[in-house]
């Protein structure tokens, strides 16, 4: 497998450091509020590559972070009226449910960062006795220029780096690129018990510390928006080569593109951010995936109508392929020995591995001699389950069409209305009835055990 490295800028050959395991981890959500498409597009990306992974090793071990303490938390609770816990659940548990719609796998281990605070607190004074630390009215910061290679992942020169440009200036600090490891916490604010007084982490040692008790002092991938590369995974680095004598912390730096909104960025301010939730109420979580895997995942995704209209057309193509599969007791097929396999593993080339599944499609399509189908239908299924499509049944896909104006058992009465006008040589009530569907996005198929009806 080959990797676009954040770190080299360049797409190498990955060879995990312990034999038949390759380690990950990702950073997750702060769980703040409700996941938007931003976050899903990097969950479904990860969750991607951990599929292919586990086609290659034996062993693959995800860790995908919570973080549930945040400044972010505290003023969303106090905002709702609510305790901090009641909204972290909240939106965990919303969280959860609308990623089993995308299709999503649970990660091997899903930690919580208040459920490492001993950890951290550990990892800061390890930092403080080597000086890369120091201890400012209640604050503990990092010593960013004793570390001569910070700027290494963002390939940013720390002088040109602008103080106040997502670098929070204060008096407290030796220097305004020093980030914060801890911080005080007032009355009503999360808090707890330390050397510096009672206080709360800052987020980018939180990541640190979770990945070091799972993966020791360094470890294979280290996945996340392009978004963190700068100043979050640029400090995760800083602060575990500093406590680790300078041992790498993660070999490979995996970074996917943001999502744009009709072209722009996604910013409260444009009141564009759209919602995970809002998604999903307009198409399903498999049309949602398909068209992340539509776009190179190291590129911008323009979410657009269009573009979900038009993914929605080709996984239902798809879904259509496998209509009636009765597939062979046993099928000689090894689906990494495939051309989406290939895809997948230069670069995770996931909108080639994409146009592969399509042109099998095709095949099925044109396919006449039964058994050889079936073989064909088998070997989409095995592909496509590689990168999370078509894992639901296709027959509830197919009829699983939201509509406003027509429910399953209106369609099937429309279709019993058009069967009886064909009956009757009513052609021109048939056609009509047919049409009427299509434009809702209702297909008929009329076949020799009777009419079925599929979503387009």
């Amino acid at each position: 497998m080959r990797l676009y490295n954040t770190l080299t800028q360049r797409v190498d050959p990955f060879v995990p450091l312990q034999k038949d395991k390759a380690r990950m981890y990702v950073c997750g959500p702060t769980v703040y509020d409700l996941p938007h498409v931003g976050n899903a597009r990097s969950i479904v990306v990860f969750d991607t590559l951990y599929r292919v992974l586990a086609q290659l090793y034996p062993m693959v071990i995800y860790v995908r972070n919570i973080t549930d303490v945040d400044d972010k938390i505290n003023a969303r609770a106090m905002e709702r009226g609510i305790s901090i816990k009641e909204l972290t659940t909240e939106v965990e548990t919303t969280l959860r449910t609308e990623l089993r719609q995308l299709g999503v796998l649970p990660p091997t281990f899903e930690p919580h960062a208040t459920d490492y605070i001993l950890e951290i607190i550990c990892l800061i004074m390890e930092l403080i006795t080597l000086e890369y630390a120091y201890v400012k009215e209640g604050h503990v910061l990092f010593r960013v220029r004793k570390d001569p290679q910070y700027g290494r992942l963002s390939h940013r020169n720390i002088d040109d780096m602008v103080a106040g440009s997502r670098v929070e200036i204060a008096p407290y600090k030796e220097d305004p690129l020093d980030f914060v490891l801890w911080k005080p916490s007032s009355a009503g604010l999360p808090g707890w018990d330390s050397p510096w007084g009672r206080g709360r982490p800052g987020w980018h040692i939180e990541c640190s510390a979770m990945s070091q008790q799972y993966f020791g002092k360094t470890f294979d991938i280290h996945g996340g928006g392009q978004d963190l590369v700068f100043p979050h995974h640029e400090n995760e680095i800083a602060q575990s080569c500093a406590a680790n004598n300078g041992v790498l912390m993660a070999h490979t730096w995996v970074h996917n593109g943001i999502v744009l909104i009709d072209g722009q960025k996604m910013s409260k301010s444009l009141g564009n951010v759209f919602s995970l939730s809002a998604a999903l109420e307009a198409f399903d979580g498999d049309v949602i995936r398909y068209f992340f895997l539509s776009t190179h995942y190291r590129k911008p995704l323009d979410w657009t109508q269009t573009g979900l209209e038009q993914a929605k057309k080709n996984m239902t193509r798809l879904c259509g392929a496998l209509r009636d599969a009765v597939p062979p007791v046993e099928v000689a097929y090894d689906c990494t020995q495939s051309p989406v396999f290939e895809a997948l593993c230069d670069d995770l080339n996931t909108p080639q591995a994409l146009h592969f599944l399509q042109e099998k499609t095709n095949a099925i399509y044109k396919e006449s001699d039964e058994r050889r189908k079936a073989i064909l239908q088998e070997e989409l299924l095995r592909e496509a389950h590689m990168i999370g499509l078509l894992e639901k049944n296709v027959t509830d896909w197919l009829q699983g069409h939201r509509s406003v104006e027509f429910s399953a058992t209106e369609i099937d009465g429309l279709i019993k209305e058009r069967t009886a006008a064909r009956t009757a040589r009513d052609f021109t009530r048939s056609d009509a009835i047919r049409d009427t569907l299509l434009k809702k996005g209702i297909a008929l198929e009329d076949t020799a055990d009777g009419t079925r009806w599929y979503r387009v």
